[in-house]
C-alpha cells in the first residue's frame, strides 16, 4: 500500500536508485502527508473511524479491515488498559439500556 500510495500521490517509485538516497526524515514526512485518497490513506481512515453510524455503513471489506485492526490493538493492551476499556463499554451499554 505504501508503494502504490507514493506512486499515486507523488508519482514516486520507491524502488528507483534516486529514491534510495532519501533519508528517514524526508520519507517520514512524505508518508505522513499521504492523503485519504490513497490506498494507505483509505485503510488508515477506516482503522481510525470512531463514528458508529459510519461504521455501521461499512462494506464487508471495510468492516474486516476495521475489525482486524481492533483485534490487533486489543492484543497489545495491558490488563489495566483492558479493564479501563471494559468499564467504558459497560458504561456505554448501561446508558443505552437506561
Amino acid at each position: 500500500m505504501i508503494v502504490s500510495s507514493f506512486l499515486s500521490q507523488y508519482g514516486l517509485r520507491l524502488s528507483t536508485k534516486d529514491f534510495k538516497t532519501v533519508d528517514w526524515a524526508e520519507f517520514s514526512a512524505l508518508l505522513s502527508g499521504l492523503s485519504a485518497d490513497t490506498a494507505l490513506g483509505k485503510v488508515v481512515a477506516i482503522r481510525s473511524e470512531t463514528d458508529q453510524e459510519t461504521i455501521k455503513r461499512f462494506s464487508s471489506y471495510q468492516k474486516k479491515i476495521y475489525d482486524d485492526w481492533r483485534t490487533k490493538q486489543s492484543e497489545r493492551m495491558t490488563e489495566e488498559e483492558y479493564a479501563a476499556e471494559m468499564k467504558k463499554l459497560e458504561s456505554s451499554l448501561f446508558s443505552l439500556l437506561s
